[in-house]
C-alpha cells in the first residue's frame, strides 16, 4: 500500500502553533512513528501553505498512490479548487483534522471537502492520521 499524506496551510507549525489545540509534537516526529508502525507500507508526505501547490500535489498523486490522507487546514472551509481537484482524480481521499472542528468556531463547521472525500476523521489529535491509515490498510 502506498499512501500520501498532504497537509495544508499552517500545519508546518505543528508542535509550536496553539499547542492547547494541536498538541506539542511536530508532524515530522509523528510521521516517523507512523512509518515505523506501518513499515510494510509506503507513507509519503507533502505540506504546503499554498493552495495551488496542494492542488498540484493531488493531481500528481493520481495513479501513483493507493490513497491520500488530506488535512487541508483552513482551506477545508474555503477552497472550491481543492474540492474540484479531489473530484477530478481517481484516488480515494480521507479528510482528517487534528481538532474537533465541529466544537470550534462556526465557520469551521462547514467542509467543502467532506462531500467528495470517502470519509472524515476529526478530533483525535495526530491519531486522526493513524485512523485514516488503518482505513486504507483494512480495505
Amino acid at each position: 500500500m502506498k499512501i500520501l499524506i498532504i497537509n495544508g496551510a499552517n500545519l508546518n507549525l505543528l508542535g509550536v502553533r496553539q499547542p492547547e489545540i494541536y498538541g506539542c509534537e511536530s508532524f515530522e516526529v509523528y510521521l516517523e512513528a507512523l512509518r515505523n508502525r506501518y513499515s510494510e507500507h509506503v507513507i509519503n508526505y507533502y505540506q504546503s501553505n499554498i493552495e495551488g501547490e496542494l492542488v498540484n500535489a493531488l493531481q500528481r498523486a493520481d495513479k501513483s498512490y493507493d490513497g491520500i490522507i488530506l488535512n487541508a487546514g483552513g482551506y477545508t472551509h474555503t477552497s472550491v479548487v481543492i474540492r474540484d481537484a479531489i473530484s477530478a482524480i481517481s484516488l480515494p481521499v480521507v479528510e482528517v483534522h487534528i481538532s474537533q472542528i465541529l466544537a470550534r468556531e462556526e465557520f469551521r463547521h462547514i467542509s467543502l471537502i467532506a462531500p467528495v472525500a470517502v470519509g472524515t476523521i476529526t478530533g483525535f489529535g495526530l491519531e486522526s492520521y493513524r485512523l485514516a491509515i488503518d482505513y486504507f490498510v483494512g480495505r
